[in-house]
């Protein structure tokens, strides 16, 4: 038995914190750390297998030999296994060898790997981040800019298909991607990117979303540093970084957190607790503190270690619902008789009072698709802790609008006006992701009814109302221009699109909607506030029309919109306005640069003192077919409406 030399990282702090299961850094405790010992580099591995028989480090290092350095345990019963390997560098290939109880031997990846062999191979690399970072400016300014309002406009990505090299199906590397995928996102003027996961997964067609190396970004596309060098690259480009974190399931994969130790050790033993049957894959147990500080630990790590500014969790509804996904029968009512899952529910305060005591700079978003009370609530106000929820209810009701024939669309006006009478009891972001361009739905595009320019038409109606609605909002790759094609992860976007009028235009009105947002007060500075938002009409059914405001905080920043969801050009169209005063249109997605027709208001429309909408004002305009019109005052003075 070659020697392994007695050694720790842990002091009896972190023995105490991580009893009490209170410890939010076991990444910088726990996993493989190069590092010098008594005059000798190697490696300190430690890994956590509380009922294993036995447990030896082998790889490249000692050929694969299982049985030639065993770790040795922890005596404080803290389930820790560790030791330190002379002559292990960065770089080398490694896999914990663990006997379980039962006499199996399991060969299993490290939990806290920071960097993993390109899949299908499974072993764990000894690493550690070496990387000057070059973001001190982006950071000083996300600090100053913690807790006030700001715009949200989200571009959502996956790696690995926002675009494929030429001639192939091979994806971009990450130092590829910094230079075309940061620029074009500057360029469409987007606030922010989220990441689908970039933790390594097994396998490319879950998108990432079954995690085996929570700790390393995928090796597919490069080295840490390489993908250090991506977020870097955004933030110096001004833009925001949220990463898709899965904290509510992990893959059943023999090298991975199942069965690790020969035990349920991160899940449930039992199915109707520990089997998700959407995703075939295993739940967390939230019930232990263990597993509670890996998965804290683990956001900690991609804030502090890689400089997220946010994470979006996924599936939380699967996590707060015992039932969710299943029958009777097939669940365990907690110790109340209810669904709720309070190990979760306390789980997920946990986590977001961590990240925000921690990184009150960063955000934390739920994807969250039922009516859970309070999820963007403050945790001691009685809420989850997130700062922003997916408003899933507008998702569903615009896309089954959208999809309707114009001429019986009088016939669903409240699916339009249904998510504004819940808008502000959460704090939403309007989300288009991927889940909506995939298994048969077709792409945004595709779903609008009509010729090819009321097809286009209609997909920049839906931008320009989703931009304008209260709320923060996220698109998913692709939907920018005009998509024709659902998305397909062996495949690039479609960029040869771009090239025709139609498609060049929707990317011309996203990026103008997106300019706007930026530099609009009355979209962003109360967009999560009731008082940010009035409606002008909304009961226009007969001509499939919108009109509403949207305010700042002070008087003077406001924004008038109109939505026209039909195809007819309304000729004359009085409405009630706030001011008196001029106001200009600003924008119009009718405008030949978006592929309109060109119709609208040139000039700037004096308001009249004739009472209409309740007000004492009103303008009169144009309102093309299928659009949407912003104006804004030019000159404003602020009069007192009737009661």
């Amino acid at each position: 038995m070659t020697n392994v030399k007695p050694h720790s990282l842990l002091t009896d702090y972190d023995i105490d914190l991580i009893r009490l299961g209170k410890h939010y850094r076991l990444y910088k405790k726990l996993g493989s750390h190069p590092m010098q010992l008594d005059g000798e580099w190697g490696t300190f591995f430690a890994v956590w297998a509380p009922n294993a028989r036995e447990v030896s480090v082998f790889g490249n290092f000692n050929f694969w030999n299982e049985k030639a350095h065993f770790l040795n345990a922890r005596p404080d019963g803290t389930g820790i296994w560790e030791g330190f390997v002379p002559g292990v560098d960065k770089g080398t290939l490694y896999k914990y060898s663990i006997l379980a109880p039962d006499g199996r031997r399991l060969s299993k990846g490290d939990p806290f790997a920071r960097f993993w062999e390109i899949p299908p191979n499974t072993a764990s690399i000894v690493w550690d981040l070496d990387y000057k970072w070059k973001d001190k400016k982006w950071l000083a300014d996300r600090k100053k800019k913690a807790g006030k309002p700001q715009p949200y406009s989200v571009y959502e990505v996956h790696l690995g298909s926002w675009k494929k090299k030429k001639g192939g199906f091979n994806s971009l590397t990450y130092r590829e991607l910094a230079k075309e995928l940061v620029s074009y996102v500057k360029e469409m003027g987007f606030t922010h990117v989220e990441l689908m996961p970039v933790m390594e997964h097994p396998y490319f067609p879950s998108w990432g979303y079954q995690i085996t190396g929570y700790f390393a970004p995928t090796s597919r596309f490069g080295l840490p540093e390489d993908y250090a060098f991506l977020v870097d690259a955004f933030h110096q480009a001004g833009i925001g970084v949220i990463l898709d974190w899965v904290p509510s399931h992990f893959p059943y994969d023999a090298h991975g957190l199942a069965d690790f130790d020969g035990t349920h050790l991160y899940d449930h033993a039992d199915p109707k607790k520990g089997f998700q049957p959407d995703w075939k894959s295993a739940v967390f147990n939230y019930g232990r503190w263990e597993v509670r500080s890996f998965l804290i630990s683990n956001a900690m790590f991609w804030l502090d270690e890689y400089h997220a500014d946010g994470l979006r969790v996924d599936a939380v509804a699967s996590m707060l619902y015992l039932d969710y996904s299943r029958e009777e029968g097939q669940w365990i009512p907690n110790e109340f008789g209810g669904n709720e899952n309070i190990e979760a529910i306390v789980f997920l305060k946990e986590f977001n009072e961590m990240v925000h005591r921690d990184f009150p700079d960063a955000i934390t978003i739920a994807e969250e698709s039922t009516a859970w009370p309070g999820v963007s609530k403050k945790v001691e106000d009685g809420g989850l802790g997130f700062d922003q929820k997916w408003m899933m209810g507008w998702m569903h009701d615009i896309l089954e609008y959208m999809k309707l024939d114009p001429l019986f669309r009088k016939d669903h006006h409240h699916e339009l006006t249904f998510s504004l009478v819940y808008a502000f009891s959460e704090k939403f972001m309007l989300p288009l992701s991927h889940d909506e361009v995939v298994h048969g739905k077709g792409t945004l595009l595709t779903r609008i009814p009509g010729e090819e320019n009321m097809k286009f038409a209609g997909l920049r109606v839906l931008f320009g109302y989703m931009w304008t609605h209260p709320g923060s909002q996220l698109l998913f790759m692709g939907g920018e221009f005009g998509q024709t094609t659902e998305w397909n992860i062996e495949r690039g976007l479609e960029w040869w699109l771009t090239e025709y009028d139609f498609h060049k235009g929707v990317q011309n009105w996203v990026r103008d909607l997106n300019s706007f947002y930026k530099n609009s007060k009355a979209l962003y500075e109360k967009q999560f506030e009731e008082d940010g938002f009035e409606w002008i009409e909304h009961a226009d059914y007969k001509n499939s029309v919108l009109t509403f405001i949207r305010k700042g905080k002070n008087k003077k920043d406001i924004a008038v919109v109109v939505c026209n969801f039909t195809p007819v050009t309304r000729e004359v169209y009085r409405f009630g306005v706030p001011f008196s005063g001029t106001y200009k249109e600003v924008l119009n997605s009718d405008d030949e640069k978006y592929g309109g027709n060109g119709n609208g208001n040139k000039k700037a429309i004096k308001a009249i003192k004739k009472e209409c909408h309740n007000r004492d004002y009103s303008i009169e305009i144009i309102i093309p077919g299928m659009s949407v019109l912003v104006f804004e005052p030019v000159k404003k003075k602020v009069v007192k409406n009737k009661k």
